[in-house]
């Protein structure tokens, strides 16, 4: 995807795509060994304040 100036919206929607699904299938991403989620910052009630209360 070099120069994207001289295509239109949709060709340059649908190189786009092509370049995304090309790097998909090149380059898969690992699958993670954590749960989705669990990394996040687990957030007490209290240090919420009045906001749902």
């Amino acid at each position: 995807m070099a120069n994207t100036k001289a295509l239109s919206k949709d060709e340059r929607k649908k190189s786009k795509r092509t370049a995304r699904k090309k790097r998909a299938t090149e380059k898969p991403l690992k699958p993670r060994e954590y749960a989705r989620g669990s990394a996040k910052r687990k957030v007490k009630k209290l240090a919420r304040g009045t906001a749902k209360r």
